[in-house]
């Protein structure tokens, strides 16, 4: 196949246009040079992109498709722009983190925000994913440290504790479920359940491990943050599954009940990974021993904040 950027870049602004001669206006080329680029573009990829109308152009098939890609393309473009801008400034240092979902929602934005604060020439790439794609990552040298929940590979992995979490079942405070202090996640699933979004790290795992256990969860909505499967769990909307620390971390507008979830998978003791043969950078070795301190450090702002409060 051969065309570049400039193709791509035309294709996609004829197809917001709908006109060959304003997509081509807006990449700054002559309306028969952009003709003579589509028709090589058609060629090369061996399927018309566009039909012709007398009202201008529309879309095939094939062009939906590749118009889709296309901007994928752009997106990846800009955050490689990104992700150099620093470097060109002289910002040098750069390091790779990759977290679970509830790490990535109850810990590590304080914890990175003073880690941050204290290094202002450093850059990081943080991505949510599963715990078992983390330690992958982490062992094939895509990260440099991961915050991980459950086992950890010991022979490829050095792991350090980071914070102890736990899943509960939100629900309100009349709901029958509250009359038990745990519950096993098989007595609820003749309920409708409030579950973070399709794709996050969470929902991926919870649904993996309820459907190894022989059951599946009717998920009556998918939202977008922990806080919100609370709030929408005191409403009534369903019972919520959300890490402990959110119940501590915020104030809904309703009352809310928690129970235990006992179950093996419940526990959610986070633990940060690094390679086992691998020599950290001077930075990404700071960040590692930022996150070892960091729950003391938490639990010292947690007690000043209830000293204050109680003056």
């Amino acid at each position: 196949m051969s065309y570049d950027l400039t193709d791509l870049k035309l294709f996609a602004a004829i197809a917001e246009e709908g006109n060959l001669s304003r997509g081509a206006a807006r990449v700054h080329l002559a309306p028969s040079s952009a003709s003579h680029r589509l028709g090589r573009l058609e060629d090369s990829l061996q399927v018309p992109l566009f039909e012709r109308h007398a009202r201008g152009l529309a879309l095939t098939r094939a062009g939906e498709a590749l118009l889709g890609h296309a901007r994928q393309v752009f997106a990846q473009l800009e955050q490689m722009h990104a992700d150099l801008s620093p470097l060109a400034r002289g910002l040098w240092a750069h390091v790779s983190l990759y977290g679970n979902t509830n790490a990535i929602n109850c810990f590590l934005p304080e914890d990175l925000g003073g880690f941050l604060g204290a290094h202002p020439q450093v850059r990081v790439t943080m991505k949510e994913m599963t715990s078992p794609e983390i330690c992958r990552s982490v062992i094939q040298g895509e990260a440099e440290i991961g915050v991980v929940a459950g086992e950890v590979p010991q022979e490829a992995l050095t792991a350090f504790p980071y914070r102890q979490d736990r899943i509960v079942l939100v629900s309100t405070p009349d709901h029958p479920v509250t009359a038990h202090a745990r519950v096993r996640i098989g007595e609820v699933l003749d309920q409708p359940f409030v579950m973070l979004h399709a794709g996050s790290a969470f929902h991926t795992g919870v649904m993996n491990y309820v459907a190894a256990s022989g059951g599946r969860l009717d998920v009556r909505i998918e939202v977008r943050s922990f806080e919100a499967v609370l709030r929408m769990a005191s409403a009534g909307v369903g019972l919520g599954l959300v890490p402990r620390s959110t119940t501590e971390r915020i104030r809904s507008v309703r009352p809310f009940a928690v129970v235990d979830v006992d179950e093996p998978w419940a526990g959610r003791d986070l633990s940060i990974i690094v390679r086992r043969d691998s020599r950290l950078s001077p930075h990404a070795q700071a960040l590692v021993d930022a996150l070892r301190h960091a729950d003391g450090a938490a639990l010292s702002r947690s007690a000043h904040d209830e000293q204050g409060s109680s003056l």
